[in-house]
């Protein structure tokens, strides 16, 4: 069972759609990430960067899942507002081994919090720092420093350290998302 099926179960939703933007710099992990999530007989095994954005579908016996994988490169950011207003979580994934990029990465994530289809909506935003099997890789502690997640007081955040190649980390983050009490699903 993926970890999509047991989100499903655990939230008790019956056939219900969530839509999840899945988003971060480009080489962060995301889509790793989404490909971990997946059942395992829906795995892929050769990962490739997304250019523009994928859109994964799973389907539960209780939840029709769609994830939406936005491309991290510059060029590709902007079409991230176009799909907020139907977001109902969010996954921000930070490469936790690249330091030079964390100040744009906190850059894209103020943008994303003071957008008017985001900023007055309680959405949770579930981030990993990923990427913490590489040896230049800072804890997730410093990572939620360097981001100001502190700052965000109107949304439900939590932040996971992760490993999306080996899929650690990964549990904690449905874990929470599941526990979280205040999502709103349609």
């Amino acid at each position: 069972m993926g970890l999509f099926d047991k989100l499903a179960g655990w939230l008790g939703l019956k056939k219900k759609e969530v839509h999840v933007l899945c988003l971060g710099l480009d080489n962060s992990g995301k889509t790793t990430i989404i490909n971990k999530l997946k059942p395992s007989n829906a795995q892929t095994q050769d990962i490739v960067p997304t250019i523009g954005f994928s859109i994964e579908k799973f389907k539960t016996s209780s939840l029709s899942f769609t994830v939406f994988d936005m491309s991290g490169q510059g060029r590709y950011r902007n079409l991230w507002e176009h799909y907020y207003k139907e977001g109902q979580a969010i996954i921000f994934v930070i490469d936790s081994s690249d330091k030079l990029r964390m100040v744009v990465a906190k850059e894209e994530l103020d943008t994303l919090l003071n957008h008017p289809d985001i900023k007055h909506r309680r959405l949770p935003i579930l981030f990993f720092a990923n990427k913490m099997d590489l040896r230049d890789a800072i804890s997730s502690v410093k990572v939620s420093q360097l981001l100001s997640l502190e700052n965000i007081k109107d949304k439900p955040w939590h932040i996971c350290a992760s490993d999306a190649l080996k899929g650690e980390g990964l549990q904690e983050g449905v874990d929470w998302l599941q526990g979280i009490s205040c999502i709103i699903l349609l």
